[in-house]
């Protein structure tokens, strides 16, 4: 029996997680390492892949117990397998051989298993992780625009593991633990790629993970946008995993389990980490949370992710006997569209405004901006048109002497920086092929390309529809053939019919993925033949809808009055009428400018009469008459447009500073801060240098206040990843416009207050807040050496010699930093050095510090609440004395700690000083 034909007559049980059982067997260094890499640099213990060749003994052991606890799928021990993570070891060029080899361990034992008990068959699952790097967002937050690893590299990545998984023998592919959709994405282009070179086709899973309470990816994704953004894969499964326990997962389930047209599956964690990252919830406790998912139909297959074992999937074994499993949702019936948050386009939407300024070629202004590398101001224009209700925004770098596909690659990164702009679809406007593809490998969410044509014929058109899909996007269709553009009513129905056949039976597109641009042509140019081109637009639109179903029609509105040029008000007229007919046939999308400020209703009765006699065609002298009417206004407009433009742009002015009215500057840099806001800093530090002493009192004061309020915002999931990122871009800037001051400030004092060492230690890539640590200490007068993420403990130990610093930081978010932190402490014991360390991130606290990295380290270890204290801190481990008496009161606190500890139960960290910590993020 297949694991298609079983998931639909029981609920499944996946096994445990691979991690929690392995420390169980207290390995050594020496287990990790083999005889085979005794002399491989670095440290080998915690890559745990490594075990499938160093001790396979413990990895088929840990399958066994998993198998006897009642699990029906075992996951591959190959979660890191890829040369990407693998690289953090310098055992990337074992790749292939870990991955063949934990498939033939699981293989063995799930086959034994099935062999003894037929009616209950056993399935292997290879594990896919996310690596430890992201596409969408970029890990240096003084440029947002750049990415440490492409689409290409990690797609590439992602086949080779695939392509042993699949050969070896897997049942299934479980890309798991997803936290960026676009790694997602280029698992899942690898995914289709390694089955069509292999020849072998498996049921593809999916899991995400949400990294706060309101229930979005890492990467801001809201789960609708994820589920828009992975609708084009052949999709088995989707679920959750890790981040939360059952309990916190469920409404985030609940979501899924009512929108995914897929099969459902949950493993959560055992319940909330402890404040030393470790999971005290019970199989018992867990097994009462995990029965309301299966008592309400959310689930068809249930497991377990960090702090689980065998005793608690054997608990779930037990209570998924004879349960009804979860009938998937309905495939949505319209076109999903995402960027951070779903765009559904229903017939109820009527019109999707795609905003049309972001394009070099319509706008001069833009050109401009990206010609001189502007590109702050280019985000704004971005902005403004989705404040101003652009559901979608297109961008078209095409130009001459512009390298678009750079352009292209560069604007689409920083959208991603941009949460108020990245929350709506990407529409990738070019004609140049490489441009499309740059852009498809930027974008998580779901996007539109436009366009692709017949002009080249029908190969041409179908590999690049058929790129277009596997890229998860939907497609604009221009009415061109081999015989040109279609200018006809005729023309066009019949090159969107050809067009919709073959996308549909042949590049397997769905119908609802596919827009025409049936060609919006200008009108009254004084060519007779043109005369008709909005009615023959108008009819195709209401055509297309009626006889090619699901499709939509769109089409670039100011192409429409070309004619027109230089005179707003009959464009912007003309636009409106146009639209107010073609939508009532059925164009349901159009690139129009968002702002626009003439409606059908408000065009008086004489100028509606002579722009809808050009639009419908109705007289012969339509367009002289137009053109009289046009020539008498432009004057009176101009005038007009002069005198209301003084007043329109101090009512927008009002508007846009109402927030700056009547309030304190503490109170005016706090909003900048929360909103990302740096267009009155210069002004506002003006003004807080006059009150404050020094201008490390304002970082201090006033902008540490606005960051601890985006971490109050971000804690309670009123604030998501990247609008922090955007938080500590703004914190930058205004520390950038104090650096002055705060350097004729250090002139006119002492010397360097000291040399301090910060890093992200190994396994972590996250670093605003040691960015914010940075600062801070920096506006002290300490010489910061940054040594960035991803930090082995030798380069730290390294560099802290060479540096001769006076003490060192270490941060991080996630709790494999924990014990990574307690390794860097061991090493500079061995190495003999005396350098003070300081501790801080989301995972780490006062008890572990304590109890794993004080005992390995002589020389002074603390923990940091966050960034305020660092400064108060490193001013007493310079002074010889005040140090000794820290160490003093450290040593006491300590033994406190761990006598205290050892006498009763760890606290388990609630939810929300779980989430509250997230924005330290170091």
């Amino acid at each position: 029996m297949t694991l298609q034909e079983l998931v639909n007559r029981r609920i499944l049980i996946l096994d445990g997680a691979m991690g929690t059982m392995i420390q169980q067997y207290n390995l050594t260094e020496e287990d990790f390492r083999g005889e085979r890499f005794a002399d491989l640099p670095g440290l080998m213990k915690g890559n745990n892949d490594l075990l499938c060749l160093t001790r396979p003994d413990v990895i088929q052991d840990i399958h066994r117990k998993y198998l006897a606890a009642g699990a029906d799928i075992i996951e591959t021990n190959t979660f890191n397998s890829t040369r990407i993570s693998m690289a953090d070891y310098h055992t990337q060029h074992l790749v292939d051989e870990i991955n063949r080899a934990a498939v033939k361990l699981a293989r063995t034992l799930a086959d034994e298993f099935t062999a003894l008990t037929p009616d209950k068959p056993r399935f292997v699952a290879g594990s896919v992780g996310p690596t430890n790097k992201t596409c969408s967002m970029s890990p240096d937050v003084n440029n947002p625009a750049f990415r440490s690893l492409t689409f290409d590299e990690l797609a590439e990545a992602y086949t080779e593991q695939m392509t042993a998984l699949l050969e070896s023998g897997v049942d299934a592919l479980l890309i798991e633990t997803i936290f960026d959709t676009l790694n997602a994405k280029a698992a899942l282009f690898a995914a289709r790629q390694s089955m069509e070179a292999t020849g072998i086709f498996v049921p593809l899973m999916l899991s995400v993970t949400v990294s706060d309470t309101g229930g979005r990816t890492l990467s801001g994704q809201t789960l609708d946008a994820f589920l828009a953004s992975v609708q084009h894969a052949d999709i088995f499964s989707v679920g959750l995993n890790c981040s939360f326990g059952a309990r916190q997962l469920k409404p985030f389930l609940e979501q899924l389990a009512a929108r995914a047209p897929y099969y459902i599956s949950a493993y959560p964690n055992a319940g909330l980490p402890n404040s030393l990252g470790k999971y005290d919830q019970s199989p018992d406790d867990m097994a009462r949370e995990i029965q309301e998912y299966i008592d309400e139909g959310l689930v068809n297959i249930v497991g377990g992710c960090c702090g689980t074992t065998d005793a608690y999937i054997a608990r779930f074994a037990e209570l998924a006997s004879g349960a009804r499993p979860h009938v998937p949702a309905r495939r949505p019936q319209h076109l999903w569209l995402s960027g951070l948050e779903l765009l559904e386009v229903k017939p109820e939407n009527n019109f999707v405004n795609v905003g049309e300024r972001c394009n070099v070629a319509g706008s001069r202004k833009f050109l401009r901006l990206i010609n001189e590398k502007k590109y702050e101001e280019a985000l704004s224009i971005a902005r403004r048109q989705v404040e101003d209700g652009a559901q979608v925004i297109d961008i078209n770098m095409d130009d001459g002497l512009l390298d678009a596909a750079h352009e292209m690659t560069v604007f689409l990164n920083l959208i991603a920086s941009e949460p108020d702009i990245a929350r709506v679809p990407v529409m990738i406007d070019s004609s140049k092929w490489e441009v499309i593809l740059a852009g498809l490998k930027c974008l998580q969410g779901k996007s539109i390309v436009n366009s692709i044509s017949l002009k080249e014929g029908e190969e041409k058109f179908l590999e690049h529809a058929r790129i277009i899909r596997r890229y998860g996007a939907a497609v604009v269709v221009m009415a061109f053939d081999e015989q040109g553009q279609a200018d006809t009513f005729e023309r066009k129905t019949a090159v969107c019919e050809r067009a919709y056949r073959l996308l549909v039976d042949k590049a397997g597109f769905d119908p609802h993925d596919i827009i025409f641009d049936p060609n919006v042509l200008a009108v009254a140019t004084g060519m007779e033949e043109h005369n008709n081109y909005a009615v023959d637009f108008i009819r195709a639109a209401g055509w297309i809808r009626k006889n090619l179903p699901g499709a939509h029609v769109s089409g670039g509105v100011s192409n429409l009055s070309f004619s027109f040029r230089g005179n707003n008000y009959i464009r912007e007229a003309m636009h409106a009428v146009f639209l107010y007919h073609a939508i009532r046939e059925g164009m349901d999308m159009g690139i129009v400018n968002p702002a626009t400020s003439v409606l059908y209703t408000d065009i008086p009765a004489d100028i509606l009469e002579r722009i809808e006699d050009v639009v419908l065609n109705r007289r012969p002298d339509a367009a002289e008459r137009l053109i009289e009417t046009a020539e008498r206004l432009k004057a009176e407009a101009d005038a007009a447009k002069a005198a209301a433009a003084d007043g329109v742009v101090q009512a927008v002015t009002r508007s846009q500073q109402s927030w700056r009215e009547g309030t304190t500057v503490e109170e005016r840099l706090k909003y900048a801060l929360t909103k990302g806001i740096g267009d009155y800093l210069e002004e506002d530090l003006a003004e807080a240098l006059q009150k404050y002493p020094k201008a490390v009192d304002i970082i201090e004061g006033p902008l540490m206040a606005g960051m601890n309020h985006v971490g109050d915002l971000f804690g309670a999931g009123k604030m998501f990843l990247p609008q922090v990122v955007k938080t500590a871009r703004t914190m930058k800037k205004a520390v950038a416009i104090l650096q002055p001051v705060i350097e004729s400030e250090k002139q006119a004092g002492a010397a360097s207050a000291g040399k301090v060492l910060l890093a992200t230690v190994k396994g972590d890539v996250h670093d605003i807040g040691k960015n914010i640590v940075s600062v801070v200490m920096a506006c002290n007068g300490y010489e910061i050496v940054d040594l960035g993420v991803m930090v082995p403990a030798e380069v730290i130990v390294q560099r802290a010699v060479e540096e001769k610093v006076d003490m060192i930081g270490l941060s991080g978010l996630i709790t494999p930093s924990l014990e990574e932190m307690a390794h860097v402490a061991a090493e500079l014991e061995k190495a003999g050095l005396d350098i003070p360390l300081m501790i801080g991130g989301a995972t780490t606290s006062q008890l572990h510090t304590a109890l794993k990295i004080a005992p390995v380290y002589h020389a002074p270890v603390i923990y940091l609440k966050d960034a305020s204290q660092n400064a108060t801190v490193a001013a007493r481990l310079m002074n010889a004395n005040a140090r000794r008496e820290l160490q003093a009161e450290l040593d006491e606190t300590y033994r406190q700690l761990r006598e205290k500890s050892g006498e009763q139960q760890v606290k388990t960290v609630s939810l929300e000083e779980a989430r509250a910590n997230r924005l330290k993020l170091f």
